[in-house]
């Protein structure tokens, strides 16, 4: 039995890379308190010694996913305008529906007390999703300024196809998609919208 009275640096941040460790091991249907704890060989007191219960971790692990995001905006400003679009966007989608980030959604969709722990601390429920759409509606803005999408193009709108898509296809059970399939679905929805792309001719 691991001793209840470990004294922890950065409780917090081991606790939730620790919650990170057994999501990535087990998957988010292993996350409960006691794996946490056992994962970082301390007493299950440990965690309640610093969040109230363990909705109230979830909300903040969640939180802390989310806050993550800004790291691939960041990175999506500078190639915004190299490489290829279809490949950015794989990138990003595969960032975005990650082990982690799949877990994030599914933790949130499924606890009640987590969306209401969010709720409470004036974080919407589906921050993590929220956040993931802004940055890449922000990234194919920079890219229609580029040139490399048509001026009619609407960023929002497709960053919403592709959040939707990405999730589906990065959601199925199983094995992460290739990277010929989510190549081919980004390539589906931004096709119209690329300069060239033959204009629809009158019904």
């Amino acid at each position: 039995m691991p001793p209840t009275g470990v004294a922890l640096q950065d409780a917090r941040a081991r606790l939730f890379d620790a919650a990170d460790r057994v999501v990535l091991r087990d998957g988010a249907s292993a996350l409960t308190s006691r794996a946490v704890t056992e994962e970082l060989g301390v007493a299950k007191g440990v965690l309640h010694r610093h969040f109230p219960d363990f909705d109230t971790f979830l909300a903040e692990w969640v939180v802390q996913k989310t806050v993550r995001l800004r790291d691939l905006g960041d990175e999506l400003n500078t190639v915004a305008g190299a490489s290829s679009v279809v490949a950015n966007l794989r990138d990003a989608l595969a960032r975005v529906f990650d082990s982690l980030g799949l877990a994030t959604i599914r933790i949130v969709i499924t606890r009640d007390a987590v969306r209401a722990r969010l709720r409470a601390s004036g974080d919407h429920p589906l921050s993590y999703l929220g956040q993931a759409t802004n940055i890449l509606t922000a990234y194919l803005a920079a890219e229609r300024d580029h040139g490399r999408l048509v001026p009619s193009a609407d960023p929002r709108t497709l960053a919403l196809a592709l959040m939707g898509s990405g999730h589906l296809l990065f959601g199925e059970v199983g094995a992460a998609p290739s990277q010929e399939a989510v190549d081919e679905v980004v390539a589906s929805i931004v096709v119209g919208v690329e300069p060239g792309f033959p204009a629809p001719g009158p019904a």
